[in-house]
C-alpha cells in the first residue's frame, strides 16, 4: 500500500491546482486519474484555445442551490491570480471578448504548465488509474485501483461532472459522495443545445443571429444558432442551464427593439412601399423572418393595419419555442447539480461531516456561465482545498 498525506482523485484543472497547493505545503500528495493525459478538458476547451478565466467573476455568474457558496473561494484566488500564475510560467493571454481571457499558447500549454508545477511542488501523478473503491480504515482513506491500493489522511475528489464523456467523464465523484453520506443534487446537462420536437426550421440549420432568449425571469442576449434538431449558440447554451422540461422559451429577434416602431418609421420615411419581408430582412435573417410572419411577408408595409402590425411584432419580438430536452451529456459543456454545497465548507471545500474529505470543481453544485467562469471556479476551489487538505 502506498501511503500519502493527500490523495487527489482527478488530474483536471481543480485537481492539479489543489495538488500544487497541498504539495507546496509539504504534504506528500498523489494525484490519480483514469486518463493517460492530465487536464484533458483544459487541453480541448474553447476548441483548444482555452478560455481560462473571465475578469468579471462574481457569485451572480454561478448557479447553485447556495448562491453565496462560491464567494469566499473566488475572492481568495481571483482571475488576476491565475493570469499571474500562468505569466510566471511564460504564458500570455488574449482578450477575445470583453472579460474573456484565452491562453495565447493554447490549452495544451496550460495543461502542461499545471502538470509541471504539480511535479515541481512534489506531487506524484498516477495516470491511467481507475478508482474502483474508496473506504475508511482506521481513520484513513483507502483508495483501490485496478491493482494498487493507496492510503491518505485527506482525500480530494476532483473528478468533474458527467459532461464530455468522450474525455473520460464518469459518475465516480457522486458515488464517493454518496458513499460517505454527502448529498448530491441530481446532475443534469448544462450549457447544452436544446432539442425542439417537430422542428419546422431544420432547413435553416446553420443560420445564426443575435437575439434575446428568455425563460421565465432569466434572459440572455447573444448569438443563436439554428440546428437540425432545435437551437444552439451562446444565448441558448446559457439559458439551458436554467431551463427545465415543460418550460417555454421566448425569443426576441430584435433584442428589445420595437418592431411596431420600426415599421411605423418605414412608413413615415419611405412611404411603406417596401415589402414587409424585405424590411425585416435588414434586421433578422430573411428566410427566418419570412417563415415566422407567413402571409404578411408579401405585403407592402403600408398595407398592414394596426392589428397586423401587432401580430408581426409578436411573431418577431416574442417567438415562442417549447424544447423537449437538451442534447444530453455528449454536447453539454458542463454539469449542473452535483455535490451539495450545503454539506461543504466554503472556506476549505471540506465535507462538514467527514473530516479530511474535500470536493472541488465541477463535481460540486456550482455551475458557471459560458465564457471562462467554470475554469475560474476550478482554479479557485482547487486553490482553496489545497490550502487545507
Amino acid at each position: 500500500m502506498d501511503t500519502f498525506d493527500v490523495i487527489v482523485i482527478g488530474a483536471g484543472a481543480s485537481g492539479l491546482m489543489c495538488a500544487i497547493g497541498a504539495a507546496g505545503r509539504g504534504r506528500r500528495t498523489a494525484v490519480l486519474d483514469l486518463g493517460r493525459r492530465s487536464a484533458r478538458k483544459v487541453r480541448i476547451a474553447g476548441g483548444g484555445r482555452c478560455n481560462f478565466t473571465n475578469l468579471d467573476c462574481e457569485a451572480e455568474h454561478y448557479l447553485s442551490e447556495n448562491p453565496h457558496f462560491c464567494k469566499s473561494a473566488l475572492s481568495r484566488f481571483t482571475p488576476w491570480d491565475i493570469v499571474s500564475l500562468l505569466a510566471e510560467n511564460g504564458l500570455s493571454y488574449e482578450e477575445k471578448a470583453p472579460g474573456q481571457l484565452f491562453c495565447a499558447q493554447g490549452g495544451g500549454a496550460v495543461a502542461g504548465c499545471l502538470e509541471r508545477m504539480a511535479g515541481e511542488a512534489g506531487a506524484s501523478l498516477y495516470m491511467g488509474r481507475e478508482v474502483r473503491g474508496v473506504e475508511m480504515d482506521a481513520g484513513r482513506f483507502v483508495v483501490r485501483t485496478g491493482g494498487e491500493t493507496f492510503s491518505s489522511a485527506s482525500l480530494v475528489v476532483a473528478t468533474g461532472g458527467r459532461s464530455w464523456p468522450g474525455v473520460g467523464a464518469t459518475s465516480t465523484g457522486y458515488e464517493i459522495a454518496t458513499r460517505f453520506g454527502v448529498r448530491v443534487v441530481p446532475p443534469r446537462p448544462a450549457l447544452a443545445p436544446l432539442v425542439v420536437p417537430q422542428w419546422s426550421f431544420s432547413d435553416l440549420a446553420g443560420v445564426s443571429f443575435s437575439a434575446r432568449v428568455s425563460c421565465g425571469r432569466i434572459a440572455f442576449t447573444d448569438d443563436v444558432l439554428i440546428t437540425h434538431k432545435g437551437l444552439s449558440g451562446p444565448a441558448v447554451l446559457q439559458i439551458s442551464s436554467h431551463w427545465r422540461k415543460g418550460e417555454e422559451l421566448t425569443i426576441d429577434l430584435l433584442s428589445g427593439g420595437d418592431v411596431e416602431a420600426l415599421l411605423d418609421e418605414e412608413r413615415a420615411t419611405r412611404g411603406g412601399r417596401a415589402l414587409l419581408r424585405n424590411v425585416l430582412s435588414r434586421h433578422v435573417p430573411g428566410r427566418l423572418a419570412e417563415m415566422l410572419i407567413g402571409a404578411h411577408g408579401g405585403k407592402p408595409v403600408a398595407e398592414l393595419n394596426r392589428e397586423a402590425l401587432r401580430d408581426v411584432a409578436r411573431r418577431i419580438g416574442a417567438w415562442t419555442v417549447m424544447p423537449s430536452r437538451t442534447e444530453g451529456w455528449e454536447k453539454a459543456e458542463v454539469t449542473a447539480g452535483g455535490v451539495d454545497t450545503a454539506a461543504l465548507s466554503s472556506k476549505t471545500m471540506g465535507a462538514r461531516g467527514v473530516p479530511g474529505l474535500f470536493f472541488t470543481g465541477e463535481v460540486q453544485d456550482v455551475t458557471g456561465r459560458l465564457g471562462g467562469y467554470n475554469l475560474q471556479w476550478a482554479w479557485s476551489s482547487g486553490f482553496a482545498a489545497g490550502e487545507f487538505a
